[in-house]
């Protein structure tokens, strides 16, 4: 199935939530149509992708994937999305203190760049966090540094990561475990994605995929780019 680099807008989770905190019963027919909503918001949610799971393309209206963002390195370099032009970028958001899918998938990366040997040069991995309370420039540095110095990790404000994330299609919320200010843990979506060159969208994999698979994409991609001379004219397809 051919994905052309768009995330349709009723693939989001979110607005299965949004819409159902707005039904409210203030009489009996009005409970009784809010039944009726409820259960049919139910099967929708039941139909809809995990939040693990690249968006499936529809017919409908679409949001492109990827886009302008303004954020800093642990060292305090400010970066853009005009950074990295020239290479291939793995682009995954998520916070240091997430438990699983973060510290795995880093791990996955960090081993597929080993895999690649000397065309990793032409590789840069980004862990943007979702986690600008917790995750300073000391953290940030000292966590992707323990599994590969090659990762970058970039940190922001609020609203430069929302604005990153929104970029994206990325997806995540605060859930508070406690009292204390750090008491919380963040839901957030596990894409890890694939950009060309020119900063175009190429890919993205679901959580859980391999370090294999992931040098095995990046080397056929790399030498298509290579073939057709030019980084530009490739299609994008779903396969996690």
């Amino acid at each position: 199935m051919t994905w052309r680099g768009e995330v349709p807008k009723e693939a989001l989770p979110a607005t299965v939530f949004s819409e159902s905190r707005r039904m409210k019963s203030r009489n009996g027919s009005v409970a009784l149509f809010a039944l009726g909503l409820a259960i049919a918001a139910c099967v929708v949610f039941a139909s809809a992708p995990a939040l693990s799971e690249p968006p499936a393309q529809t017919s409908g209206s679409a949001v492109t994937i990827g886009g302008p963002f303004t954020l800093s390195t642990a060292d305090g370099l400010t970066v853009t999305h005009q950074t990295y032009r020239g290479k291939w970028l793995l682009v995954y958001f998520g916070y240091t203190f997430c438990p699983t899918s973060c510290p795995t998938t880093l791990l996955e990366i960090a081993t597929a760049l080993k895999r690649l040997g000397p065309d990793a040069a032409r590789v840069q991995p980004l862990f943007i966090t979702v986690d600008p309370q917790r995750d300073t420039p000391e953290v940030m540095q000292q966590y992707t540094r323990s599994f590969d110095p090659r990762i970058v990790g970039l940190i922001g404000t609020p609203e430069q990561l929302a604005a990153a994330a929104r970029e994206y299609g990325a997806y995540y919320v605060r859930h508070r475990t406690g009292s204390g200010a750090d008491d919380y843990v963040i839901d957030h979506s596990t894409y890890l994605y694939v950009m060309d060159p020119l900063g175009k969208f190429v890919r993205a994999f679901d959580y859980g995929v391999s370090a294999d698979r992931i040098a095995a994409a990046l080397r056929e991609l790399m030498a298509l780019a290579s073939h057709e001379g030019s980084h530009g004219n490739i299609s994008s397809s779903r396969s996690g």
